[in-house]
């Protein structure tokens, strides 16, 4: 996740953190919709509330991570996109393997639809990634043309004035 091959101490800490606070935010949310659906509206909203701080210390713990000075679109598409092929390609089949090997036909299923969706993700943020590069080069070639234009009614501008 970090943006260095060899992160510090604190940078793997971070992440720690930062996935602790991931988790706990989504399982809070997880126990919010069992709790509404058994009627406990009270304690649907204390794990709510729960869950949008929890939310708030991971997104702390980004700006440590990806600061904002650092990040731009594509370099977020770029993490995006390698995080993602990591989970199909070497984390989900790995627990498919070790689910198969112990008989948890549940667990296998949800390991294949999470392969497959992880590669559509990808394969998502691969195409934004690639859009947004040909529409980076059709600006640049449009704003070269202006370029040119000014220049050349600058050029003009000032031989008039010069004669």
């Amino acid at each position: 996740m970090s943006q260095t091959n060899n992160p510090s101490v604190t940078i793997k800490n971070l992440e720690s953190a930062f996935a602790g606070e991931s988790m706990a935010h989504i399982k809070y949310r997880y126990f919010a919709k069992l709790s509404r659906e058994m009627g406990d509206e009270a304690t649907a909203k204390a794990f709510e509330a729960t869950a949008d701080q929890e939310l708030m210390h991971a997104f702390g713990h980004l700006d440590l991570l990806y600061p904002k000075t650092k990040m731009t679109p594509a370099k977020a598409l770029e993490i995006a996109i390698e995080g993602e092929t990591y989970e199909y390609t070497e984390m989900y089949p790995t627990f498919r393997h070790l689910a198969v090997e112990e008989g948890h036909a549940a667990a296998v299923a949800e390991f294949d639809e999470q392969i497959a969706e992880s590669q559509a993700h990808a394969e998502a943020f691969r195409l934004v990634l690639a859009t947004a590069a040909k529409r980076f080069a059709a600006l640049a070639k449009v704003e070269a043309h202006h370029a040119n234009q000014y220049k050349a009614a600058l050029e003009r501008a000032n031989a008039l004035v010069a004669v």
